[in-house]
């Protein structure tokens, strides 16, 4: 009776985002604790991070630092993160003016967004994208302008990003190592990037954040490589992702000094600052780079296990050559649609993946989807041997 009265008098009011509703990761998550099937649909390890991490968390509250770091983040950390990006791909940021952390990436990314577009900006992503990027265009006040990676390989298409470029373009994202297509953008991609960029004011947001997930000898190409993308350039990481404590929502944005400031006109209104111990925790943890440094061969060790797995099944494996996710055509196995398909596999197989037309604003379907292989080699043996019987 309560909730009923407290409807009637609860105020109406136009959505923000009317056509957004619960993410197919939300969805496929819960249908496959539902159903027991092995989750390989949401991107988060199964298994747990490195204890002297903890440990040295927990040392940084049992020594007090338990209140209010700087609003731009504790100092040792911001430079320990320009000294990591200086070593890997030779660009020197401030620690003082151009290192920012953040609350994860998702809200680095939001707050770039809200700090550059204004109302009726134009805002470029490339389809399949991550799913927040074109909502936070939308409560930017800017147009979301989407312009598809190659289909089949996912390789950008430099005519069709010109081709979309007008007067009103602020910014374009990109997304290497990619998710959800597993692709890395070489070094030549990057070049052709800086020369159509050169002669425009458009910024650049580059979500990095699978930035150590690189395969077969490959190297990341960091917008910070490039001095004429890192000029116009927010990028953009992730402490979570990089060691497996995507729960912690900690990471860090790089940009010019200039934009930088603009950044934290918004950041400090935003969250305006992040989580004290593990700051100091993930500081002291940075002194040593191997983690980070063997993190490609930890991770293509187990996109092999899953590969090898799957060879010989009727589904065909696409290229990963970077991220910690796998994509598969399904086309030799069911003529459901993606969606459909990831719903039946999860009940009836007992193996959640992920839709790849979730990732794309239209829900462009050509019949693959998406596997998280970063779990425990059990988890991916069991899902493996599930997967085997289609």
């Amino acid at each position: 009776m309560i909730s009923t009265l407290m409807s009637s008098l609860t105020p109406s009011f136009p959505s923000k985002l009317p056509q957004v509703g619960t993410t197919i990761f939300t969805v496929m998550s819960a249908l496959a604790a539902e159903h027991g099937a092995v989750n390989l649909g949401q991107g988060f390890p199964d298994f747990e991070c490195d204890p002297a991490l903890v440990d040295a968390v927990t040392q940084a509250m049992k020594a007090g630092h338990n209140q209010y770091p700087p609003m731009p983040g504790i100092p040792p950390l911001r430079e320990a993160v320009a000294s990591k990006i200086a070593t890997m791909h030779g660009q020197k940021y401030s620690a003082n003016t151009e290192i920012t952390i953040t609350a994860g990436a998702t809200q680095a990314i939001f707050t770039v967004i809200l700090a550059t577009v204004h109302a009726g900006d134009e805002v470029i992503v490339l389809d399949p994208c991550y799913d927040s990027y074109a909502p936070n265009i939308e409560l930017a006040g800017g147009s979301v302008v989407r312009v598809p990676l190659t289909p089949g390989t996912f390789h950008p298409d430099f005519a069709r990003i010109g081709a979309a470029i007008t007067p009103r373009t602020r910014a374009l994202i990109i997304n290497s190592p990619h998710n959800p297509s597993a692709t890395v953008w070489s070094a030549e991609d990057m070049l052709t990037l800086q020369d159509l960029l050169a002669p425009t004011n458009i910024l650049l947001i580059s979500d990095e954040v699978y930035e150590h997930m690189v395969f077969d000898g490959a190297e990341h190409q960091s917008a910070a490589r490039f001095p004429g993308l890192a000029a116009r350039a927010f990028v953009i990481s992730s402490f979570g992702k990089t060691f497996h404590v995507t729960g912690w929502k900690v990471g860090t944005v790089a940009a010019p000094a200039s934009l930088t400031a603009e950044f934290r006109k918004v950041h400090q209104f935003n969250v305006f600052t992040v989580n004290t111990p593990m700051q100091h925790g993930l500081a002291e943890y940075l002194k040593d780079p191997a983690p980070y440094l063997q993190l490609p061969a930890f991770y293509q060790a187990k996109r092999d296990l899953f590969r090898q797995g799957l060879e010989g099944s009727r589904l065909k494996l696409l290229p990963s050559t970077g991220s910690y996710f796998q994509c598969v055509d399904i086309s030799a196995v069911s003529d459901l649609n993606e969606s459909d398909f990831c719903q039946w596999l999860t009940h009836e197989i007992g193996v959640a993946a992920i839709p790849l037309s979730a990732f794309y604003g239209d829900g462009f379907d050509q019949g693959v989807v998406r596997f998280c292989f970063a779990k425990k080699d059990e988890t991916l043996r069991e899902a493996i041997g599930r997967l085997r019987k289609l």
